[in-house]
């Protein structure tokens, strides 16, 4: 039996943050979903040192590993190459395995497929931490410093507990309500992936560059498509030295990004105006992140 959603999660020498978060997607932490019902495709995406096969294929049967050789620092085709290997009418993607999920992603996800005809779902993203990494990392925050931060939660026991220890990033500033520019976790039909053109291959700058931006404002303007935004549910960034998260404000690559993106695009970067459909509870941990009453 083919599962329902297939979860493809790229991985770039992430020994250390993958498996917390691919243990975030197992069976026994994910709330209201059946093993059967998704199932989750790592690809690790030019690694010099990477996951054992083994060790992510035995935190599930429907758990698969792919190493993808490249010598490119983006991971686009690592994307594209996960959405064709999957299996599922529907897909999810998670650009950047470092990422925990709240224990209710999937379900959420799987609700908004039935309860829209076509929908494009979205979550918001934190920094674990209490301030953006660009800006922690100034003050010491680094792999040590968090460890001794998730050790301080029971988080694998209740996900939402990350919410405590976490701050919002930048792309979702205004809290729950934001009008965002950009998903780390998306889901949407295998069918409409593929008909937007997928990732566009052509953005190779480190990380992909805008090429996430890019591929999130083609679906929220596709008529055919309802944006959905989860609430109460979203992924928490462990610092890897990510090339955009993990550096100071002054050193961030935008401008490199951007060039690209007006190379192929033809034009400047502008975030996409929609007004999308809401889905979800937001637990009490949640509940901070509600924009302030003025």
């Amino acid at each position: 039996m083919k599962p329902q959603l297939s979860v493809i999660v790229i991985v770039h020498d992430m020994r250390r943050e993958a498996p917390r978060t691919l243990f975030s997607l197992s069976p026994g932490y994910q709330q209201g979903v059946a093993a059967e019902d998704y199932e989750v495709v790592v690809i690790e995406n030019g690694s010099t040192d990477p996951l054992p096969a083994k060790e992510v294929e035995r935190i599930a049967p429907s758990f698969r590993y792919h190493r993808h050789e490249t010598s490119s620092s983006s991971p686009v085709d690592a994307v594209n190459l996960g959405v064709e290997m999957a299996r599922g009418e529907c897909v999810a993607v998670c650009v950047d395995g470092a990422r925990i999920l709240t224990p209710g992603i999937l379900q959420h996800m799987l609700a908004a497929f039935r309860a829209f005809p076509n929908p494009f779902v979205y979550t918001l993203g934190w920094h674990l931490g209490e301030e953006v990494q660009n800006l922690s990392i100034k003050s010491g925050y680094d792999q040590a410093a968090e460890d001794r931060l998730l050790d301080s939660v029971d988080w694998r026991a209740n996900g939402y507990a990350l919410f405590s220890v976490a701050a919002l990033a930048l792309s979702c500033r205004e809290g729950w309500f934001s009008a965002l520019a950009e998903s780390n976790c998306f889901a949407l039909c295998k069918s409409e992936f593929v008909r937007l053109g997928g990732f566009d291959p052509h953005f190779q700058a480190p990380g992909g560059g805008l090429v996430n931006l890019d591929f999130f404002a083609l679906a929220c303007a596709a008529p055919e498509l309802t944006p959905v935004l989860l609430l109460g549910e979203g992924t928490f960034h462990q610092f890897h030295g990510g090339v955009a998260t993990n550096v100071a404000m002054a050193e961030h690559p935008w401008e490199k990004f951007h060039q690209e993106y007006v190379r192929l695009r033809g034009k400047t970067y502008a975030p996409p105006s929609f007004s999308p459909e809401y889905l979800g509870r937001l637990s009490p941990e949640a509940r901070r992140f509600l924009p302030s009453k003025t």
